[in-house]
């Protein structure tokens, strides 16, 4: 087993470059005795099979991809294994819980030593992807040490306009999840510990040119210590999954792989990553209903930062209320310590009781409290670390894994008494104080390291990696048995969202946005993934660019949420002011005002976000539409546009076009081929009514 650093060490030597297209432990002469060449395809997706195993990719009659070894074992020895002699295929109808469809088995041997049997299976439901399950056993009389493999591993030829790549996994610097591929780009995309509190993701990349995509990714209903990397390569854009735990395979033994799926597809990452959310939804793990509250907008009082006082908060409600917010989200800072979660009696002197009356004056205010807490998170110094050290996450040196921003360590959500000591804060926050929310914070909730303590007596210590999500839904599942109405936000700061994760939640935000691009386009990623009504939030505005940003939030279908101070700002040692500060002026308010008012008439999270009419990456200017009530709601981004823009997803009728923001009338169009001149700084918003009657000529 090696360490994250060997294994990300592993990972990226497995993917440098043409060795991975060289060694074959069959000499060439046996490949013209091979058995013929497989074609395997549903129309869309067609995988071409060479008699050495090989394969290319293409979709319709457009290729995609040459024919490469996407598949390799690297021995211990270093030698690589990407050659195996076809020697037979069968195929047959099958049907199950991805519905119909036809399964191709194809079996190959290199050199007698080592079987590769793979099955490809194609699903009605899903035109373009293919389900591929890999399994390699020894055939040889001696143990085969193996270091590591590479499975699903192709290059998108190169397109004279460039591509484009998604990536699920999570970095300390918090990168863009969506970024263009250029000369000397490379991303591991490993799916454990990046950081010491920074891992975990979504097991997807997708790389796509204007014309036409690939997806890899992984269905597996646990989170797998895999990598997705995407490299620039001098005729394309490789893509693939590998893995790089040491396996010693005894005679007869086989390595069987996690199951991938690929897929080729048009438009950006939206379709690969809806149709992944559709088949895992398949197989038992899907986004949970959604209250009504959850799409409320929401203010927090993050503003005041931890130094707040309770004065502050409750005074500031009432202006809250006025603009339309809904949620009072009492943040970081009413603890006494990150681990203990013991109310602060400088700010609550009453302990328990002055938390239950602090939630019961945001309700008699008319808003509805939420609070933050920082689950497996301990600081040095608790009382909880003191009586309980066992709880510790400890790597294999007996070092315990470090949480950055609060200076903390990380408690093992995969033993007992940690997932029974937050059952209890849930039952405490929820049940007695009565909070109608929680806020589940920090960036070392998406992802944990391997646990060594010995105290857990884990089968393996992946164990806490994998278990994260049952964690979290022990949580989910404790708060909705107390409040079938509760919100529980999950806010992995920074990370790139981990899927398992997402059946514990019926809330999330844009997680710390670092500019307007990452609030929409963690949208677009978030209506992919848990639905087309998504209850996504922007996060605070004041994170977007120019502070004031409510259109990439509202042109998204997301939630709108601000934590503004009023009527003054006050000291903050966290976070820098920015220039004007978070105090709500008068022209705040107005602007606040008319944003929250347009967000609560037409809720447009509510609606049916249509993400592949646009593409997030190659269309200028960026677009995105969202359908409700029987109208389409266009949202376009730029610094600035002076010229068309092509309006997609019409019927074939007339329709009135109305400035949503403005106010003013655009005009008419018709569908389904329409443009508008359009002029805009910023953003442009933009509906669709539709004129009763057919379109005219």
């Amino acid at each position: 087993m090696h360490s994250p650093v060997t294994r990300r060490g592993a990972i990226s030597r497995l993917m440098a470059g043409g060795a991975l297209l060289t060694a074959a432990i069959a000499p060439a002469r046996l490949w013209a005795q091979a058995a013929a060449a497989a074609r395997l395809s549903d129309g869309t997706l067609t995988i071409e099979v060479d008699s050495a195993m090989r394969s290319s990719l293409s979709m319709g009659s457009l290729a995609l991809t040459a024919t490469d070894a996407a598949d390799a074992l690297r021995l211990d020895d270093h030698s690589i294994i990407d050659r195996f002699l076809l020697l037979d295929q069968k195929a047959e109808a099958v049907s199950g819980d991805h519905g119909a469809g036809r399964r191709h088995v194809l079996r190959g041997s290199a050199g007698g030593r080592i079987e590769k049997q793979q099955t490809f299976t194609f699903l009605d439901r899903y035109p373009g992807l293919a389900l591929i399950e890999t399994r390699y056993r020894n055939t040889a009389d001696t143990p085969l040490a193996i270091a590591g493999w590479h499975a699903a591993t192709h290059d998108l030829l190169a397109h004279p306009d460039g591509a484009w790549s998604f990536a699920g996994a999570s970095y300390p610097d918090r990168r863009d999840w969506i970024q263009p591929v250029r000369a000397g780009f490379q991303q591991l995309n490993f799916m454990g510990m990046n950081g010491a509190d920074y891992g975990g993701g979504t097991p997807v990349a997708v790389v796509w040119r204007r014309d036409a995509g690939l997806a890899v990714g992984h269905v597996e209903t646990v989170p797998r210590l895999v990598a997705f990397p995407v490299a620039a390569q001098p005729t394309g854009t490789r893509i693939g999954m590998t893995g790089a735990e040491a396996v010693l395979l005894a005679p007869g033994e086989a390595l069987t792989l996690p199951t991938v799926f690929v897929m080729v597809h048009g438009g950006d990452h939206f379709r690969p990553l809806d149709a992944y959310r559709r088949i895992m939804a398949e197989r038992g793990l899907a986004a949970p209903a959604v209250p009504e509250a959850s799409y409320a907008p929401i203010w927090c009082a993050w503003g005041y930062e931890r130094n707040f006082t309770t004065e502050q908060i409750l005074a500031t409600l009432p202006k809250a209320r006025s603009l339309g917010l809904e949620w009072a989200v009492l943040d970081d800072g009413w603890q006494t310590s990150e681990g203990d979660w013991k109310v602060d009696r400088g700010k609550f002197p009453g302990g328990d009781a002055d938390m239950k009356a602090f939630a019961d004056r945001v309700k008699a205010a008319g808003m509805k409290p939420r609070l933050w807490l920082s689950p497996l998170a301990v600081d040095p110094g608790t009382d909880l670390l003191r009586d309980h050290p066992d709880m510790l996450l400890l790597d294999r040196d007996g070092a315990a894994q470090n949480v950055s921003w609060w200076n903390s360590f990380t408690l093992c959500p995969a033993y007992q008494p940690t997932i029974d000591f937050f059952r209890g804060q849930v039952r405490r926050i929820v049940g007695d104080w009565g909070y109608e929310g929680l806020k589940l914070d920090g960036q070392h909730l998406n992802g944990v390291a391997p646990c060594y303590n010995p105290a857990h007596r884990h089968a393996r210590p992946e164990e806490s990696y994998e278990k994260l999500q049952d964690f979290w839904k022990v949580l989910y599942d404790e708060a909705m048995a107390i409040n079938p109405q509760a919100v529980i936000e999950i806010c992995p700061c920074g990370d790139s969202f981990a899927f398992h994760n997402i059946p514990a939640m019926n809330n999330t935000p844009a997680s710390d946005p670092e500019s307007s691009w990452q609030v929409r386009l963690k949208g677009k990623t978030f209506k992919a993934l848990i639905g087309p009504s998504a209850p996504f939030s922007g996060d605070h505005v004041e994170l977007s660019d120019r502070h004031d940003d409510f259109a990439s939030s509202y042109g998204i279908g997301a939630i709108l949420s601000t934590k503004f101070t009023w009527p003054k700002d006050t000291d903050h040692p966290t976070d820098t002011l920015p220039p004007g500060g978070f105090v709500l002026t008068p022209q705040k308010e107005a602007l606040w005002r008319k944003w929250i008012a347009l967000y609560r008439a037409r809720m447009l999270p509510k609606g049916r976000y249509l993400g592949g009419l646009y593409d997030i990456g190659f269309d200028k200017p960026e677009a995105h539409v969202i359908a409700k009530d029987g109208r389409l709601h266009y949202a376009f981004y730029a610094d600035s546009w002076d010229g068309p823009v092509a309006l997609r997803g019409l019927d074939r009728r007339r329709y009135r076009l109305t400035d949503a923001f403005a106010g003013r009338a655009l005009g008419t169009v018709s569908g389904p081929d329409a443009t508008l001149a359009a002029s805009f700084t910023h953003f442009l918003l933009v509906e669709a009514e539709p004129i009763e009657g057919p379109a005219t000529a």
